[in-house]
């Protein structure tokens, strides 16, 4: 499935989405957005599809975020800024629920939108020559699809508060040492470590691991009595499924699980 703003193919259980636009830094659009939408929306029904690898074409940028062209073209009316922002957070929406891990692979720019789609990833890996930034309140707006939130809850309040009201632009290591991204890693390495952590995962049960990242999405949220009980229900239906029975079978019987 391709588009001319975005690529997909999957390869070996991996789903791998590429933001393209190079010359535009891979501009976030309306369009774009759209078929975003619909890829991870394929992605999240396909059983071949176990995970998603996502990242930007070209050498400067993951995405540096929407084209504000699109500001000027709704006048910045707040009604419309609120729908525009919604429609950013229902198609960002899908990585969060997608149910299979899905790895931003941060390898350039990712400003404003474009940090935002790698917030809702479940991890990031960034290349040396990365960039991050929710750099909106610059233009006299906030993040809108899901930056305050997401970083917020990532990074906690004091630091998410000083990102989002200076707009500044932190290099990856500094991503790295806020706990924004897991690794940094020379740009010609960053897929294939990308790929290393997620075939990690994937030789997993497929339930399993859904099941396991909704348990820690809703850590934050519950308190610890109704974290435990969420657990608990999930533990039981993760151990009660085929796959769980032969995986245990065949651990006691020291064979290769089917």
């Amino acid at each position: 499935m391709n588009y001319t703003d975005i690529q997909y193919e999957i390869k070996q259980g991996i789903g791998y989405i590429t933001l393209y636009g190079p010359k535009k830094l891979n501009l976030l659009t309306r369009e774009s957005i759209a078929h975003l939408a619909q890829i991870l929306s394929t992605c999240r029904e396909d059983k071949h599809c176990r995970a998603v690898i996502l990242t930007g074409s070209g050498e400067k940028a993951f995405s540096a975020g929407a084209n504000i062209d699109i500001f000027s073209e709704t006048g910045q009316e707040a009604v419309k800024a609120i729908d525009w922002s919604v429609y950013g957070q229902e198609a960002f929406g899908i990585l969060r629920k997608l149910g299979k891990p899905s790895i931003a692979a941060v390898n350039g720019l990712a400003l404003g939108g474009g940090f935002e789609i790698a917030l809702s990833c479940t991890f990031r890996l960034a290349s040396q020559n990365a960039k991050l930034g929710l750099t909106e309140i610059t233009l006299g707006f906030l993040p809108g699809w899901g930056g305050t939130q997401l970083l917020t809850r990532l990074v906690g309040k004091t630091a998410a508060m000083e990102l989002i009201l200076s707009g500044d632009i932190i290099d990856a290591e500094t991503a790295y040492r806020l706990g924004i991204v897991s690794e940094v890693v020379p740009r010609e390495n960053l897929i294939s470590r990308c790929e290393t952590l997620v075939n990690r995962i994937i030789k997993n049960s497929a339930i399993a691991v859904k099941n396991g990242m909704e348990a820690v999405e809703y850590a934050a949220d519950l308190s610890l009595n109704q974290g435990l009980l969420l657990e608990s229900k999930l533990a039981g239906i993760s151990c009660a499924t085929e796959e769980s029975k032969e995986r245990v079978t065949a651990f006691l019987e020291k064979r290769a699980g089917k």
